[in-house]
């Protein structure tokens, strides 16, 4: 039974697009249109997010049997790993520190698409199990919740409509990601799972914080070794390639594994990655900024 909150409604429509809403009304178009003429960024991000991720966590959970961890544990790892970027956290967290925002926009929404046909595909090609994702109605809830918001958002500012009003952009946003957070966390409990026990519970936590800090590490750290990518890009290119979408993930779990007894097991390490996700990116908030403030100073400076 739906409770108060509504969250089918408030958070998979509302919330997100809010969310981009506000973005819309933050960036400038000059910004978007050189965001999607880069090519050599979208290319980086999808590929660590689709190719790289999963390869990686697949290698982990191989490891991982040999310490028997519960199977349905790692298939969830499994799982999270083909996710698509989420079109919420990553985006709000790169503006935040002052990263390519415009670039997390784009390859979020990218990456959504993208994960209609390449998520399933690699749940097939990693667990042998299919399933379809309902395309036409994904395609809406996109359209919906990102494409319009945004298109809004840039309207908005174009007209100048909000532009001297003191709307407290920030904090909605911000109230908008607690709601996200919120709901989550109450679908992490809302299903019974008799053969979990609180042992997995705290090893999946471990490992889904672990996993998640590894990839942020390893997204931050590859994108620095070409001179291709900005500070900036590579603050966007550490949120999306390390956060995984809850939005499309728990509909693709319960078409996929509708009616399995250990489906609580298997779900929860995406309901814990993307609390999680937030948790650890709004910690880093501050120093990421503040280096990046740093770095892009210096680059002004003369030699």
């Amino acid at each position: 039974m739906p409770g108060p909150l509504a969250p089918e409604v408030t958070v998979k429509y509302g919330a997100i697009a809010v969310i981009f809403f506000l973005s819309g009304m933050s960036l400038n178009i000059v910004d978007m249109k050189r965001a999607v003429v880069q090519f050599k960024l979208h290319a980086f991000i999808q590929l660590f997010t689709f190719l790289f991720v999963p390869l990686c966590v697949r290698l982990i959970t191989f490891a991982l049997k040999l310490f028997g961890i519960n199977e349905w544990v790692l298939k969830g790892l499994i799982t999270v790993s083909v996710m698509p970027p989420p079109v919420s956290t990553a985006v709000i967290l790169t503006k935040a520190v002052g990263g390519n925002e415009a670039g997390a926009v784009f390859n979020s929404a990218l990456g959504s698409f993208l994960g209609i046909i390449v998520t399933p595909l690699c749940l097939l090609l990693f667990l042998g199990s299919s399933t379809v994702v309902p395309f036409r109605s994904t395609i809406v809830q996109l359209g919906v919740t990102v494409v319009i918001p945004l298109l809004v958002g840039q309207a908005v500012r174009a007209i100048g409509m909000l532009h001297h009003t003191d709307l407290p952009t920030s904090e909605i946003g911000q109230v908008a990601l607690l709601l996200i957070i919120y709901t989550t966390f109450c679908d992490a409990f809302l299903e019974h799972d008799a053969g979990m026990d609180p042992v997995d519970i705290l090893v999946t936590v471990m490992l889904v914080v672990i996993i998640q800090l590894l990839l942020m590490y390893l997204a931050w750290n590859i994108s620095g070794l070409t001179k291709m990518f900005s500070t900036p890009d590579r603050a966007a290119i550490t949120f999306c390639c390390s956060h995984k979408s809850l939005t499309l993930g728990i509909p693709i779990l319960r078409i996929l594994f509708a009616g399995y007894s250990h489906f609580s097991s298997i779900s929860l390490p995406l309901l814990v990655y993307h609390p999680a996700q937030i948790i650890i990116g709004s910690l880093l908030v501050s120093e990421m900024r503040e280096w990046i403030r740093t770095h892009q100073k210096r680059s002004f400076l003369p030699p």
